[in-house]
């Protein structure tokens, strides 16, 4: 893995949190934690879509859109143990 697939990571991780922030109300974590929850998010939604049978392409907008969607489930889970 090169230079080059750690920034991709990053930027996807970066806009994949912060739309994830936008949607769940109250979610961000700013730059940094938003990178983390977009790459979390990258990786639940990785298991979790193909296992559903969603399939949403290749290229960086389908990484952004699987990112975005695994990081509101990480979110909304967040939200949820913060109320308990």
């Amino acid at each position: 893995m090169g230079i080059d697939s750690i920034i991709v990571w990053l930027i996807v991780g970066a806009i994949a949190g912060w739309l994830a922030g936008l949607i769940v109300k109250g979610g961000g974590f700013g730059l940094l934690g938003n990178i983390v929850v977009g790459i979390i998010g990258a990786v639940v939604a990785g298991w979790l879509l193909p296992n559903l049978g969603v399939n949403l392409g290749g290229g960086i907008l389908a990484a952004i859109i699987d990112s975005a969607i695994g990081a509101v489930i990480v979110l909304v889970v967040i939200s949820l143990v913060r109320r308990t």
